[in-house]
């Protein structure tokens, strides 16, 4: 995750990057059961969801996952290249979100 990116995003408000990076664990945990198991075409919609918030938050990788799942759904919705690209999105978030459950916690201890 890109933390320069995230700082000029929430302004050096670190409230703000807290509330921030609260919305997009809970959108994520949304979202990824959505387009696991949706039709493709509300799992591309999902995954435009995501990709604005990771982009947003400086998560790079969750954002590159999100596009290719999106042209996935639009070149062989039904291939296993739309799998392989939910999954990889699922891996991006996890590794995502583990980085800021790890922020968050740097937060709680610094006070």
């Amino acid at each position: 995750m890109d933390l320069d990116h995230l700082e000029r995003m929430t302004l050096g408000d670190r409230q703000l990057e807290r509330e921030v990076l609260k919305i997009f664990v809970r959108q994520a945990a949304i979202m990824l059961p959505r387009i696991a198991t949706a039709a493709p075409a509300v799992a591309a919609a999902a995954a435009h969801t995501l990709l604005g918030s990771a982009r947003g938050i400086g998560a790079w990788r969750v954002a590159q996952a999100a596009e290719w799942l999106e042209h996935a759904v639009a070149s062989q919705p039904k291939d296993d290249a739309l799998m392989t690209a939910i999954n990889e999105l699922g891996a991006a978030v996890t590794e995502a979100c583990t980085l800021i459950d790890a922020r968050l916690g740097d937060r709680r201890d610094a006070g």
